[in-house]
């Protein structure tokens, strides 16, 4: 196989870094096992961020999303994990990562974890008519 999943997260520099821009990425494809069966769990990611100096690679976050294949990982765990790799990697001005599981025993999930750099603040929303 040419590419192997990897925990490496690859960045590089931001092209606008003097400007506050969203950054949103859809991952339709996240899997990893249930801890308590070992069954497969399923979710879609939305990841935003806000990025200061860095943003992340998409090949390199296709490998490390790849990674949590075969690891066992309560929801809830794994989306703070995920969240805190992304800002150790990055460093952003804000990062939230929703993570939507798909039905376990009747049951859906949705975890929302978010970060905001200090002294960092979101400008305010503007309303067009």
């Amino acid at each position: 196989m040419p590419s192997q999943p990897s925990k490496d997260l690859e960045t590089f520099d931001n092209p606008q870094p003097e400007r506050d821009y969203t950054i949103r990425i859809h991952i339709p494809e996240f899997t990893c096992l249930c801890p308590k069966t070992g069954q497969p769990d399923f979710a879609e990611m939305t990841l935003e961020y806000v990025p200061d100096k860095h943003c992340v690679e998409l090949k390199a976050l296709k490998m490390y999303v790849w990674s949590f294949r075969d690891q066992g990982a309560f929801h809830e765990a794994v989306t703070n994990e995920i969240l805190g790799d992304l800002v150790g990697a990055t460093q952003p001005r804000y990062m939230r990562l929703t993570a939507e599981f798909n039905v376990r025993g009747g049951i859906y999930t949705t975890v929302v974890v978010d970060h905001r750099a200090e002294g960092w603040s979101p400008p305010p929303p503007v309303s067009l008519p």
